[in-house]
């Protein structure tokens, strides 16, 4: 059987996919991924062929519309959701021709298309074969297809849609106390970590005298995009004197953490890592919160992007995190929520349970065997 996977343009879309992907390979299928240029070392480097649909970033696709015309980012929330799927319906459309080339020679029986991957959905109707629309993280907003139906009117019109079609099935990650009461219906799936690794060193696996609280903003780091973000909630969270370690792209680790003492920094492990913590404080990203929650940590959640807002006000209402809006993150707040999620048994406890809940999910070899039936 021949499978296409199809992520975003981001890490964070590539790692949701891999266990999936992997699974399907060792299975003996014919695997693809596929993805921007860009993102073709981070797919090779999960050991998996890669397919370039396009040399333009995500970022091109978000600041310029079809013809070039720049567009400026929406301080609106409720006006970037629908600005953010419109910017992942342009990036669908641009991958159309190099998908099509592809269905010529290699013509896949199913696609896996990401949460946000809009050309799984045009590739698999105009072929005829199943969709698999695959979550990347604990919940995306519903407003983000509407701006993808918006801007990929055109394309849907010509295989005679009027809308977004539903996919043959939904591969959800999120476990089910935390998922939206009007979430569609889903195949769940375990969460596995899957994002690249690194040597061991003996203190990421061992645990030390003192507490230990990673900080991280995920894997989209860079000096242009995040590093202040990160930079300064790292020097607010070292107030708390507990063991610090931050995850971050190894490029930028030494000067995010500069001035702070006894901070290990860079490319972590983290699902090692993180048996070793007793908290995390972040930018609220689906897959590092999904990660911790595997984990059965706490967190303090710190949301960096509006998407990030509904699925963090849930876990929070769930009582494994708190949260803190931008503006919000003080020192004395980030310290005070810090400390009563550690020293508040409460939230551990919570969070075990959800650690438990995901761990009794389908596994993903479970998942695959589904995808094999629907794809006859």
């Amino acid at each position: 059987m021949r499978i296409l996977f199809l992520a975003g343009a981001s890490p964070a879309t590539i790692f949701a996919l891999v266990p999936l992907a992997t699974a399907a390979r060792n299975a003996g299928h014919q695997t693809f991924m596929a993805s921007t240029e860009g993102m073709v070392p981070t797919i090779t480097s999960a050991g998996l062929p890669a397919i370039a649909l396009t040399d333009r970033t995500m970022l091109d696709f978000f600041t310029n519309d079809r013809a070039g015309n720049e567009l400026t980012w929406p301080e609106d929330p409720e006006r970037w959701k629908p600005f953010v799927g419109r910017g992942f319906g342009r990036l669908a459309a641009a991958s159309m021709e190099r998908l099509l080339e592809l269905a010529e020679s290699w013509r896949p029986d199913v696609v896996v298309g990401g949460h946000l991957s809009y050309a799984a959905a045009l590739l698999a109707r105009r072929l005829g074969v199943p969709w698999v629309r695959h979550a990347w993280d604990s919940g995306e907003p519903p407003e983000a297809d509407l701006g993808a139906t918006e801007e990929l009117a055109g394309e849907l019109r010509e295989l005679g849609l009027d809308g977004l079609p539903d996919p043959d099935m939904y591969v959800e990650l999120c476990p089910p106390s935390l998922r939206p009461k009007d979430a569609p219906p889903a195949q769940f799936m375990r969460y596995v970590g899957s994002s690249p690794q690194r040597k061991l060193e003996p203190w990421m696996y061992t645990k030390g005298d003192r507490k230990r609280v990673c900080v991280t903003a995920g894997a989209r780091v860079t000096r242009e995009q995040y590093f202040e973000f990160l930079r300064d909630l790292s020097g607010k969270v070292s107030n708390l004197g507990m063991e610090l370690v931050v995850a971050a792209p190894e490029d930028v680790a030494a000067d995010l953490t500069a001035g702070l003492e006894n901070v290990r920094a860079g490319w972590l492990p983290l699902d090692v890592v993180s048996r070793t913590c007793d908290l995390f404080v972040h930018h609220a990203g689906g897959g590092t919160s999904l990660l911790v929650m595997s984990t059965g940590l706490p967190q303090l959640l710190i949301p960096n992007m509006p998407s990030s807002v509904a699925p963090s006000e849930r876990l929070t209402e769930y009582g494994a995190a708190l949260m803190l809006m931008p503006g919000e993150d003080s020192v004395e707040r980030i310290v005070e929520s810090s400390r009563e999620l550690v020293e508040n048994p409460s939230y551990r406890k919570r969070a075990e349970e959800l650690s438990v809940e995901i761990a009794g999910l389908p596994s993903v070899s479970e998942v695959l065997r589904s995808v094999e039936t629907l794809a006859g």
